[in-house]
């Protein structure tokens, strides 16, 4: 699983870095299929801070949480809470499955 950090308009410190990777690295917990994850961080104005996710899986469109605020650690927070219900809802939706026989 690869995990890319980039940023536009905002500098990346060492401490947002390594607290962005070990939230990322809880989300295989959710779904264990997850080939790249990508974290995006611009300052879009002169106040808020936005966030995006892009997590990509095998075999399914890329799963994408975007979160806006003043704080960058708090939108961290709020990217990968969406993206662990995403993540589980998908899995549970995947092992829910009926499959009839013709």
């Amino acid at each position: 699983m690869d995990i890319m950090i980039t940023a536009k308009h905002v500098d990346i410190t060492t401490p947002f870095r390594e607290y962005a990777e070990d939230k990322v690295n809880k989300l295989p917990r959710y779904y264990d299929r997850i080939t790249e994850i990508a974290v995006l961080a611009d300052k879009s104005d002169n106040i808020n801070y936005e966030i995006e996710v892009i997590v990509h899986v095998e075999r399914h469109d890329p799963f994408i949480a975007k979160a806006i605020g003043e704080d960058l650690y708090a939108c961290v927070d709020e990217t990968t809470d969406k993206l662990e219900r995403q993540l589980s809802e998908h899995k549970q939706k995947l092992r829910n499955r009926k499959h009839k026989k013709p």
